[in-house]
């Protein structure tokens, strides 16, 4: 209960601080008149970037949990990946889509749920190290060229991050250390938990021609929809280049993951706000952008809303046996 209290005053606090930042920096009307001369085109675009991405990224999924011995068909994936969309409407931002496709595909194939649950994580790993590649190159293309200040040291700081993880969830001279923390997680009752994630993920380490693959197959991923931000850009009149983006777009998908609002609410257009207002992009605009790529996310999650109805009107199927 009181984690929970914790987490709701958390969301509280977090979501209104956000909220009132917006409030006094945009004109309301203003901005409505820019959504609602929004280009349809544009619009379009940043969809079909996201939509078009989900298929290799179920692809790239199927590769980790072939990995580990368990096969799974790629239409079901990328089914799981737009109802995993769906639940991160309703759920807190992208690890409430995480644990819904976790759920679903452990329920496929039983007794393989450490496994699952760890396929899931080191591609979301994969995805913030990926993102932290165009954040690393995002530094060095803004350095003398945008004013940006903290917000690329912020970036440096999520790098040198990223790689002290990498080293402790693979190296395996850090399970000595580790080790030394197993009484403190038992009494925080977590230890079954993470022990069952770490090694689903540790065992990856004898697949590197796979994990770097994976990467590299992220990493394009990502470049690409970065894009999808620039069009939302481009469809309510921000005239800017790809290239800032490129310094925005990291930082916006790490503040997607932000687990205290439902769905990034208020934080992500607070800060398209921010972020965009220091290279002279008015506030109103640069709300307009953040809310229209929120839209976008709302209309990528249809299909999954749709597969959902469509199952709730079906006969309960029974799950697939595994074939791992």
């Amino acid at each position: 209960m009181r984690r929970r209290a914790v987490r709701v005053a958390a969301t509280l606090v977090v979501t209104g601080l956000c909220t009132a930042y917006i409030v006094w920096k945009i004109d309301v009307s203003r901005t409505a008149h820019i959504l609602g001369n929004a280009s349809v085109g544009y619009f379009l675009l940043a969809l079909g970037i996201m939509v078009v991405t989900v298929w290799p990224m179920a692809w790239r999924w199927q590769r980790l949990l072939r990995a580990r011995g368990i096969d799974d068909r790629l239409p079901w994936l990328t089914r799981a990946y737009f109802v995993a969309y769906t639940a991160g409407q309703v759920l807190p931002t992208s690890v409430g889509g995480d644990a819904a496709r976790i759920f679903e595909t452990a329920r496929r194939h039983p007794g393989r749920g450490g496994a699952v649950a760890g396929s899931v994580l080191l591609e979301r790993a994969l995805g913030g190290a990926a993102t932290l590649a165009l954040a690393a190159v995002g530094f060095v293309l803004a350095i003398g060229r945008y004013d940006v200040g903290a917000y690329l040291w912020f970036e440096l700081g999520f790098v040198v991050a990223t790689i002290v993880l990498g080293v402790v969830l693979f190296a395996r001279s850090m399970r000595g250390p580790l080790r030394r923390t197993v009484p403190l997680l038992r009494r925080l009752r977590v230890e079954r938990p993470l022990r069952a994630v770490y090694e689903g993920i540790h065992a990856y380490r004898g697949h590197p021609r796979l994990m770097l693959g994976v990467f590299a197959l992220t990493l394009a991923i990502q470049a690409c929809r970065v894009l999808a931000i620039w069009a939302a850009g481009k469809a309510v009149g921000v005239d800017l280049s790809p290239r800032p983006y490129y310094v925005m777009g990291p930082l916006l998908f790490l503040v997607m993951l932000v687990p205290f609002t439902i769905n990034g609410l208020a934080v992500r257009e607070a800060f398209f706000v921010s972020f965009l207002g220091k290279l002279h992009v008015g506030a109103d605009a640069a709300f307009a952008t953040g809310f229209l790529f929120f839209v976008v996310t709302i209309a990528l999650s249809l299909p999954g809303a749709a597969i959902l109805a469509w199952q709730s009107l079906r006969p309960a199927a029974r799950p697939s046996p595994s074939r791992g």
